[in-house]
């Protein structure tokens, strides 16, 4: 988000959410959002503005607008690893169970949701590896460039602070192979701990 307001893109945010010491740099987001399934009114003022929610949102978007998401992607390891320091700063406790569970839930509805993207024709996507974005910024911020058309690459490029990059996986990540989709009881789980985290 901090890359394409660098670039000249209008962000969609209402800091209600203040940066903390697992998000030094803000969090850009805007609570109504989280709301997207029970009231959409919000997004008659989104019109060319980027605004950030997470993949299991996705699906609450209004099928009668285009939108262009750039799709962060990053080693489930390293996704678990930062929840879980998160969890343990909000004075909760989860284990090693927890986290197993948790990867396994998001790698079937991470095939669910690119899968069902895969298949609208109003959503133009632009998958993007967070390790490349923080360790090759200007070639990330030329890729994204070239998705949204036109943004300042240098300013974009500039943000990027690669000293956030905590919670380095050891080599690639173990994938857990599902093909079945997420049942109403995982999904209902996946929420719970997105909810958690405070992104839902």
């Amino acid at each position: 988000m901090k890359m394409l307001e660098a670039g000249g893109v209008p962000v969609y945010i209402d800091n209600v959410r203040v940066a903390d010491v697992d998000n030094p740099g803000g969090y850009y987001e805007l609570e109504d959002v989280k709301k997207i399934k029970e009231d959409t009114s919000w997004m008659d003022a989104a019109g060319g503005k980027a605004f950030k929610m997470v993949s299991m949102l996705l699906f609450d978007l209004p099928g009668d607008r285009r939108y262009r998401i750039v799709f962060m992607e990053r080693n489930l390891d390293e996704v678990i690893a930062s929840q879980r320091k998160m969890l343990e700063r909000m004075g909760k406790t989860p284990t090693d169970t927890d986290d197993h569970d948790a990867k396994r839930l998001f790698t079937k509805h991470l095939r669910e949701v690119k899968d069902w993207l895969s298949a609208q024709e109003n959503m133009d996507v632009l998958y993007m590896p967070y390790e490349d974005v923080m360790g090759e910024p200007q070639a990330s911020a030329s890729r994204v460039s070239g998705f949204m058309g036109g943004l300042d690459t240098v300013k974009m490029a500039s943000v990027v602070r690669p000293e956030l990059y905590r919670n380095k996986a050891e080599g690639p990540a173990v994938v857990e192979e599902t093909v079945d989709e997420l049942d109403d009881e995982e999904e209902e789980a996946v929420k719970e701990r997105l909810a958690d985290l405070g992104y839902m």
